[in-house]
């Protein structure tokens, strides 16, 4: 059985870094490794213990730091300064000096010793921060950022090192340029480490909800039942839990005893609190605001919708729009053409423009820091995780960049009817009998018992007070998703309950939603009713308005989808349709345009999973996350649709524009140092600040709010 474990590993400078450690990891075997720059882990699936401290091992030998993650190392988290500022401050503290020493009132700091002393602090801290990646970076054949930093400090400390020993000329000398890149670097390092973190606020906002504790209720329904707190992770399924005012319910269950109101809004994104009673469900991560509870475990720890949903906002950054290749191509072959770029410039500028070796040194060493791989790798994953991000927030689980550039090309969108486009609260309105009332009863309500669907509930709802003593046996009954119910029994009699399609061979009336058949004869139908969702109208008018076909495709009566369709200003509409019909609908409909079907994820989880974009209807299943792209958590209302499609054009249009800065910035600022108009103070300086813009510019989509983005 494999262990799940988190690594915390500090040393990653860039998002490159964590690409090399992924590629070295993948190479030693460890294929399920995924890293993630912006929070400082990776987490793998090891066989033991030993397997986990190899892997720590390797991670070590590209240069970074790595152990286990644990509850008691959560604290480095929350030191005054991370490694990166206390490594500024006192890099900062040696620079100042040497800056200094460039103004001519400070001739004592223009002695050539007193500067090595220095320098050299800051070129340590130097190798130490940037040259371990460096190095990993160069092992695993993806040169990154850092292998730019590292050699043009490096060449500026060495030259000046070298211009010292043998010329003892201050004009052979730049200590300052190789400490002030190195120290402004780390000044944008800082930066953008406060920025990442603003962009995965909706995770911590997700992980901070999980309740650590649980207490578990013990010889429940006895005169020594009692509580013992214990760790939430520890609660099994069947497990009893007491909740009380002010808690955070820490598991999935049903509710067996007690009332309470409930806030559910951390979760599903309802602005509300909710009443809970007996027989209601609950999720992991809402908090109890009155009244006390006790919980039948259903799900805890890692299988909670909550835990579900931290998982999916984690990993959306490894499923990667197809418009990241551009970057992700760029990015691979840019180190070492920049290198070439800073070659050529010295090369060119000594042998061809006859300048001093010095100013040819230092418009190469200002290629070498003004360019900004770092800013087309964070392109990407800045916009994804603030996008996603923020539909988690809303209740909308989003599974990734790709999810979110297909929602965003989308031309046709389906709709299921019950449970999508209206409440699935089904009433029942009349039972039309042609034979013995309580034989009809009872067939129903014994045959209705085998079935999940909302009808079925329903009749067994509304039968529940006026189903008498007779009893039916059967020896067999069998459901059929999307036909009906049929059994066989004691008797040899043959009943179905289906609707008329099924029944068009006993009767003519195709005005009913339910039919009872026995023998072959016509016993009963039932109609029955079911309200639209309030916001049905105004989603399928803002699809409308975006120039998005509506289709309505259900299993329900034609008169029901063509009152419904009517109703809503659908496009088209197909009725009495099976579930694999659905599915071979979708297939066909996805050849010719860009198809998202939005359904309840049980019924139609075959036409979800067909479709370009599944969009299921949560209820919290297990099948509506495993069989659709996006999950709305709140299943009440339809409008998170509009929020999911207007977050998937706003992030992609981000990216869009993050790439295009990336880009410009460096066919612009590359020729602008190689021409001798930029210092590689000024030039490292831009650099650091690139990656800030980008970063800025996707946290946008954070602070908007969604109506602002529409």
């Amino acid at each position: 059985m494999s262990i799940k474990t988190t690594l915390s590993v500090t040393g990653m400078t860039c998002a490159s870094c964590a690409q090399g450690i992924t590629k070295h990891l993948n190479t030693k075997g460890f294929n399920d490794a995924k890293v993630f720059y912006e929070t400082g882990e990776v987490d793998l699936e090891c066989n033991d213990s030993k397997e986990i401290s190899n892997a720590i091992s390797e991670i070590k030998s590209l240069g970074y730091s790595a152990k286990e993650k644990s509850i008691s190392n959560e604290s480095i988290k929350h030191q005054r300064f991370s490694l990166t500022e206390k490594r500024f401050i006192v890099s900062l503290f040696f620079t100042i000096p040497l800056l200094l020493s460039m103004i001519s009132a400070f001739h004592f700091l223009h002695n050539p010793l007193l500067q090595f002393l220095l320098c050299l602090p800051v070129v340590v801290i130097g190798l130490q921060h940037f040259g371990r990646s460096a190095y990993g970076s160069i092992i695993n054949k993806m040169p990154n950022m850092d292998v730019l930093i590292a050699l043009g400090s490096l060449t500026a400390f060495i030259y000046s090192t070298v211009g010292w020993q043998l010329f003892s000329d201050m004009k052979y000398m730049f200590f300052e340029t190789s400490a002030t890149i190195i120290t402004l670097v780390l000044l944008g390092n800082i930066i953008e480490e406060r920025s990442l973190k603003k962009t995965h606020t909706a995770l911590e906002a997700l992980t901070k909800i999980q309740p650590p504790f649980a207490r578990r209720i013990v010889d429940a329904l006895t005169d020594k039942e009692k509580t013992v707190e214990v760790d939430a992770n520890l609660i099994n399924p069947n497990d009893l839990v007491l909740i009380n005012t002010g808690d955070k319910i820490p598991v999935d269950g049903q509710v067996y005893w007690g009332n309470a109101v409930v806030d559910v809004s951390a979760i599903t994104g309802e602005s509300l609190p909710l009443d809970k009673t007996i027989n209601d469900q609950v999720l992991a991560g809402s908090l109890l605001l009155e009244g006390t509870i006790k919980v039948i475990v259903q799900k805890s720890g890692s299988s909670t919708i909550l835990s579900q949903m931290i998982e999916l906002v984690k990993n959306a950054s490894f499923h990667k729009p197809s418009i990241q290749r551009i970057g992700d191509k760029i990015s691979a072959k840019f180190v070492p053409i920049v290198i070439l770029i800073a070659l050529g410039t010295f090369l060119i500028s000594v042998l061809i423009f006859n300048l001093d070796v010095k100013p040819s040194l230092l418009n190469s060493i200002a290629v070498l820091v003004i360019s900004c791989p770092c800013a087309m790798g964070l392109a990407t994953p800045t916009a994804v995780a603030v996008g996603i991000g923020r539909a988690a927030r809303n209740g909308i689980l989003i599974k990734g960049g790709d999810v979110l550039e297909r929602l965003s090309e989308i031309d046709v969108i389906v709709f299921d009817k019950t449970g999508t486009l209206t409440e699935g609260n089904i009433i029942i309105e009349k039972i039309n009998y042609f034979g013995d009332i309580n034989e009809i009863n009872s067939a129903l309500f014994s045959l209705e018992q085998h079935s999940t669907h909302p009808i079925a509930r329903s009749i067994i709802s509304y039968l529940n007070e006026k189903e008498k003593n007779i009893k039916l046996k059967f020896n067999s009954i069998n459901e059929e998703k999307g036909k009906g119910i049929f059994a066989i029994d004691e008797h040899k009699n043959k009943f179905a309950i289906t609707s008329f399609k099924g029944a068009k061979d006993y009767t003519n009336d195709a005005n009913h939603q339910v039919y009872l058949i026995k023998n072959e004869i016509l016993l009963a139908t039932i109609d029955v009713s079911d309200s639209l969702k309030s916001t049905a109208k105004k989603t399928i008018d803002f699809f409308r308005s975006k120039g998005i076909k509506t289709i309505l495709l259900s299993g329900d009566s034609f008169n029901k989808c063509k009152t419904i369709a009517h109703d809503l200003m659908l496009d088209e509409y197909y009725s009495e349709k099976l579930p694999l019909e659905k599915a071979e609908f979708i297939k066909q409909l996805n050849l010719k345009s860009k198809v998202a079907m939005v359904g309840d994820g049980i019924n139609d989880a075959a036409a979800l999973s067909a479709a370009y974009v599944g969009i299921a209807m949560g209820k919290g299943t297990d099948l509506a996350i495993a069989t659709s792209d996006i999950v709305l958590i709140n299943s009440k209302e339809i409008n998170g649709i509009e929020d999911a499609y207007t977050l998937s054009k706003s992030t992609i249009k981000t990216i869009k524009s993050n790439l295009f800065w990336a880009l410009i910035y460096n066919v612009i600022a590359i020729p602008i140092a190689a021409f001798g108009f930029l210092s590689p103070m000024i030039g490292s300086l831009s650099m650091a600040f690139s990656d800030v813009v980008v970063i800025g510019n996707s946290l946008r989509l954070r602070n908007k709010k969604i109506g602002q983005l529409k």
